[in-house]
């Protein structure tokens, strides 16, 4: 399942309110000021500080 274009419009990274991307599998919201990523489940982004995971490579 993939996220509305438009909801990924509006949101931003809950930590710098940057601007955040879908993974290149679609599977998570990547801030790359942040070096973050927001797992996508069932659809619904997760955009929960504490649940983040760092970017592969940070």
């Amino acid at each position: 399942m993939t996220i509305d274009p438009e909801l990924l419009e509006i949101l931003a990274c809950p930590k710098c309110k940057g601007a955040i991307h879908l993974t290149a599998g679609g599977d998570g919201l990547v801030c790359e000021a942040c070096r973050l990523v927001y797992e996508i489940r069932d659809g619904i982004p997760i955009l929960l500080i504490e649940e983040a995971k760092p970017l592969p490579g940070a």
